[in-house]
Order: structure tokens, then sequence, then C-alpha cells
């Protein structure tokens, strides 16, 4: 038995198959393992927007790509060291991202003559018979009928028997990479604890496959990736969706105030429902509204009764939700809007990742109506923004709206677990009921903040009127006059733009204001630039690099910054909408590196864009 040992920096490994292969599960297992290990990791699952796309197709394969090491890890990878193809559709589609020498696991029966048509591929034409993978590292092994042999002890029928495939793949790269298989099995023992047959077949499929690895010479190493050096602490693998929840649930704990979800499921911002759906322990309350207005209507509603308010969508949702939100801008509210960002127009790519609704965030309301508009960098950050989301719509009575997209909210990466007192305090201005007076309440008698007090309805001697029509200030009476309308409209944009008063300043990821060339980013291009500009830097190029969070207000010092540069470039995931407010608002004739194909950024296509454009402009 061949027990040789190579060791490397990092790995990308990409688990491909049918819908209804179990890719996902595969893949969060394997990403779970590995972070318990100690590695980095970041995480990219693309899966197909059909509910069951047609069994074999090319538009039916999902996938899931992972990217671990023993140093921080930016990205899930340009390139796979490693392509599990459970058929022929699966391998068809994500060749050309395998690394030249990569390795191939292949199931031989999702190569037989049905698979092939299904993935139009010639019969006489099957890869794994031909040459054409002779540049790779190519194993061939019958996942299939080895998973049924594994299982027949438990009387399965053929389709569950069959089902149990991905846990064999799993096993078999668990030995590859030295990873224990305690962690899974606890999880198959959970998942199917009232179904001890599947249980007890899903294990010893995984097994079989680990042991097969073990027992047979087709490999020539196993491969050894050190645990990451990380600041001590207790760690957790997390993605977008469950990082916001988390935090919207940190941020009730801290303001002592109920949380009230109210929300239509989409794609891929379900999720958010699901997550905190978990936590009714908590003062968590879910509603799963009829349809998109009446979800934000609700929350809108709970926020009025002295509740955290919260609705979250994606761009189509948020485009039905637009109204409301213009009438909680109007009734100075607290309301918080995720926006899970997907490819568009109209339906689009439900399940692909896109960054083309900030034109939308900040201008997509009927009249004079700005909110505040935050993004999260990575997926734990989504944690500490949906904090801070809370605290900003509770302390300025403005609706905040946060843009997450596909790629932050299905990937995931290690996150060490925050104390919430560690957290910065929530001041709300709800009027608590003992602080009723005898006189008159004004509800736009405003603070420091220009934040209004919120009576919460039911509190003695604080009757008061309210709508969507045009407010008297102070009074909060109807009023068409149109000096007011004017003062309201400029104190609802002053009230925005104090909000720099609490958030960060913006700093340099990379570089300083002497740098050559600026690169700004914004929302989940971060990984992806932050890796280019590194390696960039390494390579003797002299960049500077900006990842802003807050989009509306933008941070105080921006301009400051942006400044001193001729040179300056703006990578988003759309046609360019955010390099719109860096020439108007400072002036400069920045170049857009722009994709809109439903996938993040590549590292090496922000790099060649930074090369092409710093030598043009040497």
């Amino acid at each position: 038995m061949n027990n040789s040992n190579k060791k490397l920096r990092d790995v990308v490994i990409k688990f491909a198959g049918d819908s209804g292969d179990g890719i996902q599960l595969t893949g969060n297992q394997f990403a779970e393992n590995t972070a318990l290990f100690g590695n980095d990791i970041a995480t990219f699952p693309d899966f197909p927007a059909e509910i069951r796309a047609p069994i074999g197709t090319v538009p039916g394969v999902s996938g899931f790509q992972l990217h671990f090491g023993d140093q921080h890890i930016f990205t899930p990878g340009d390139e796979y060291d490693v392509l599990v193809a459970l058929n022929a559709a699966a391998l068809k589609t994500n060749l050309k991202l395998l690394k030249p020498n990569g390795i191939i696991i292949a199931n031989i029966n999702g190569f037989d003559n049905k698979n092939l048509r299904l993935a139009n591929i010639p019969e006489d034409q099957n890869p794994l018979e031909n040459d054409s993978l002779n540049s790779f590292q190519l194993h061939k092994i019958d996942v299939t009928k080895l998973t049924k042999l594994a299982v027949a002890e438990f009387n399965l029928g053929n389709k569950e028997s069959e089902r149990c495939k991905n846990m064999f793949v799993l096993g078999l790269v668990y030995w590859l990479y030295h990873r224990s298989m305690d962690n899974t099995i606890a999880f198959i023992e959970s998942r199917f604890k009232k179904e001890a047959l599947i249980a007890q077949a899903n294990i010893k499929a995984l097994k079989a496959g680990y042991h097969f690895g073990e027992t047979t010479e087709s490999f020539t190493y196993q491969y050894e990736i050190a645990k990451a050096q990380t600041s001590s602490g207790i760690y957790r693998s997390i993605n977008g969706n469950q990082a916001m929840s988390l935090g919207f649930l940190a941020a009730s704990i801290n303001s002592d105030l109920p949380l009230f979800l109210g929300t239509y499921p989409i794609t891929p911002a379900s999720d958010i429902l699901h997550e905190l759906s978990k936590h009714k322990g908590f003062d968590v309350y879910t509603f799963q509204a009829e349809d998109e207005i009446a979800g934000v209507c609700a929350a809108i509603g709970a926020s009025y009764g002295g509740s955290i308010g919260i609705t979250s969508s994606s761009g189509p949702g948020i485009a039905l939700k637009m109204e409301a939100i213009g009438l909680a801008t109007m009734l100075e509210l607290p309301l918080v809007i995720c926006n899970v960002q997907r490819g568009g127009p109209s339906t689009g790519l439900p399940t692909k990742t896109e960054q083309a609704d900030l034109m939308q965030a900040l201008y997509g309301r009927n009249g004079e109506c700005p909110l505040v508009v935050i993004a999260p960098a990575t997926h734990s950050d989504c944690y500490e923004m949906a904090y801070n989301a809370v605290k900003i719509a509770l302390e300025y009575t403005v609706p905040v709206m946060i843009l997450s997209d596909g790629f932050i909210a299905n990937g995931a990466e290690p996150w060490r677990i925050h104390e919430i007192e560690s957290l910065p305090p929530i001041n709300s201005n709800f009027i608590p009921k003992n602080r009723a007076t005898e006189s008159e309440h004004s509800p736009y008698l405003r603070n420091a903040n220009l934040s209004r007090n919120i009576a919460v309805p039911g509190t003695p001697r604080m009757e008061h009127r309210i709508g969507g029509l045009e407010k008297e200030n102070i009074s909060g009476n109807i009023s068409y006059d149109p000096i007011n309308h004017e003062l309201m409209v400029k104190l609802r944009s002053e009230k925005v733009e104090k909000v720099t008063e609490i958030i960060p300043l913006q700093s340099f990821q990379n570089g300083n204001k002497n740098s050559k060339l600026l690169i700004i980013g914004w929302g989940s291009t971060f990984g992806s630039i932050s890796a280019a500009v590194n390696e960039l830097i390494l390579e003797g190029y002299d960049i500077a690099q900006i990842h802003i969070k807050y989009l509306n207000p933008l941070p105080s010092n921006l301009g400051e910054l942006v400044k001193h540069f001729d040179k300056l470039m703006v990578a988003e995931l759309n046609n360019g909408q955010f390099i719109k407010i860096i020439r108007d608002r400072f002036l400069k004739n920045a170049i857009g590196i722009n994709k809109i194909q439903g996938q993040p950024f590549m590292v090496k296509e922000i790099k060649e864009a930074i090369i092409k454009y710093y030598l043009l402009n040497a």
C-alpha cells in the first residue's frame, strides 16, 4: 500500500454532479470538517436555478467549490486542483477550470451512453476512454457500483442505495487529505436519527470511500495541509445569511427589543428567514407573508409598535417593496432591508451573483427619499454589518438597506465567535412608557441626530397622527405648505448624512496616498481584489486599495483619500454603477473593471485588468 505524503500550502477542490446528487451537502461537510481541523477556507456553492433541472444535463449540474490552506484564504480559487465529477455533464461544465495535471475523480457510471447523450457528448467520444484527459491525473472509479455493494446489507431500494454515493466520494476525499470522518458521522446520526437504516448506510458508504482510498494504489500521494495561524478563540464555519441573522439576533439582545422579520421567500435571501426561525427561544418573531409588499408592511408595523423591523428579499422583491420603504422614510421609522442581490433584471439569474442593485438602493424610490446603504465585504462581515444596520436604524430613525449578494450569502468561511458584550451599545429612540408626560406629544421633535422620538402606540397621552402624507415639522400634522415640504426633505437628507458621525473613517487595505494607482471596491469583491493586489505588490507594482462598506453616506474622509490619485480603478460585478458615484462626488476619471456573468471575479481577471491599465498609463 502506498502511503507517500506530500505537503501543500493550499488546495482548491470542486465537487460537481447532478442537482440531486447531494453535492451541496458533500461540499458543506468537507468545508465544515476542514474548518474544524484548523485550515482557513473559502467556499462557493454554485447550483441551478431550476427546482429540478433535467437529470444528467448541463443545466442541471450542481457544484461546490472550496479553497483551503495554511494561510489566509481570500477567495474560493480561480482554478481547481481536484475535480470530482459524478457524471459527464459535471466534467464537461467544469473541466476548463481544472489546472494542468490536476486530479479528476470520475464516476464511471455517470459516463454511460445515456449520460453522454444528456450532456450532448457523442457516444464514441467518451472522455474517460479517449486521450482527451491525458494532461490530467484521471482516476476512473465506479462510485455507483462500489456504493451499492457497500450498502447492500441494509436492503435499501436501488434509488436509496445510489443516493449514498456522495458519501462514498466524501470519504475518499477525506482520506486523500488526511481528514477525520468523526464529525460527518455525528452529522449523519443526527440528521437521520429517525431513519436508522439510512444513517447506517450513509456511514457505511462514507467509510467504504475512505478505505477504498486507503487500500487502492491508484493515488500517488496523500496530501497534508497544515493548520492556519489564527488568533485564539472559538471558531465556526459560517455563511453570509447565517452571519447576518446572528447579527440581527445580537442587536435584539443588546437593544433589549423584540426582533420581527416580515418577509417573502426568494432566492438567495430565504435562508435569513430559515435561520431566524430557529431562534424562537429568544425574542424573535418571523412572518412569512403572502407577498413582498405584505412582508415589508408588516415589518414597518412591527417597527411602529416598538420592535426591530426587518424585511429581506432580492432585487425583484426589493422593487415591489419600494413604495413601502418610502413610507418608512416618511414616517422616519427604523427599518432594516436586506437585499441579497442576484443577477437581473426581472427574474434574471436567481442562483447567480451580481452587484447590480446599487442604483436601485440609492435612487429607486419616488421623490427625494434617501436611506442609508451599507455592504458587507465578506461572509463573516455580515454579522457586524447587520448589527450596525440595526444600530443606525434605531439611533437615527431611518431605513437602512444592506446590500449582500448570492456569493456572500451562500459561501462560507471560518468565523471567530463574538461575545455580544464586545459590540457597541444600541440606544433606540422609542419613548419608554414611564416617560409619558402630560404635555402634548410632538412626534417630529428632533434630537441632536435629527432623529425623532417614537411613541409606541398605547403609550398614555402620546397619541399622534401618522401616515404617508407630508408632515409638518415638529407637530407631525399633515402639511401641504411648500416651504415646510422643502424643509422636511432637507432634514431627512441631512439626517442620513449625519450617520457619518458614527461610521468608521475609511482606511487603505493596501498601499497609501503616495501609491501610483488606487483600486476601489465594495461588497463581495473584497477577496478577489485583495488577493490580486497582494500578489501584484509582491511582483513590484505600487498599488493602493480601498474597500468601501458604507455607500450612503460615504465615509467623511473618503474624498481626502481619493484626491491624492490621478489614476483610479473601480471593480464591481455590474456594468459600472459605483464608478458613477466616484466620478460624481470626487470628479475623478476612474476606469471600471466590470463583470456581469453571474460569477464572482477571478483573481487573475483583476490582475490582468490592473496590469493592462498600469502599463497603458505608466
